[in-house]
């Protein structure tokens, strides 16, 4: 993935949601074509943040078995809102259902109280390697490096939390 669209995970259910944010810099690159005049973030961009935050589910239930997750399709994609510099996007991806090859998610993004997109997400994975293969040098890196992302966006205190919040409630 070129752009990380999650500056941070703020719930963590792992195996049924999370909700993430993204806040829009005029900084980020791809404003600089979409549009020059009237920057927003592009509406495949708010489907690739609901995307990445669904890979999270998938990589903590598989206990990062596959190095690359990716959108296999999206469907019913609604835009109802320019997300403009200086806007936070807030992500919620529920789990529908999820197999040996793909899951299935309900997602939606919101700016405040304002809904700005919402898809019905299918991912699926893969090593490096190809289908069922072991995990190789290059798929090992490639998940190093997906948790330390994974820890620079709060994910081990979003977990802490759940664990915390699972146990107040047994």
């Amino acid at each position: 993935m070129k752009f990380q669209l999650i500056d941070r995970i703020e719930l963590l259910q792992p195996g049924e949601r999370i909700v993430t944010v993204k806040t829009l810099s005029l900084a980020e690159e791809y404003l600089a074509d979409h549009f020059p005049s009237f920057p927003i973030l592009p509406g495949v961009l708010m489907i690739e943040a609901m995307t990445q935050s669904a890979a999270w589910l998938v990589r903590l239930a598989q206990d990062y078995a596959n190095s690359i997750v990716v959108l296999k399709t999206a469907r019913n994609a609604r835009y109802n809102y320019f997300l403009r510099p200086g806007n936070t996007l807030r992500c919620e991806v529920s789990v529908k259902t999820m197999d040996d090859d793909s899951a299935a998610f309900t997602a939606s993004g919101s700016v405040g109280e304002t809904p700005a997109v919402s898809a019905k997400l299918e991912l699926m994975w893969r090593n490096v390697g190809g289908p069922g293969s072991e995990p190789a040098h290059a798929d090992r890196r490639i998940v190093e490096q997906l948790k330390e992302t994974f820890a620079l966006i709060g994910g081990p205190g979003a977990l802490a939390a759940a664990e915390a919040s699972q146990a107040a409630e047994a």
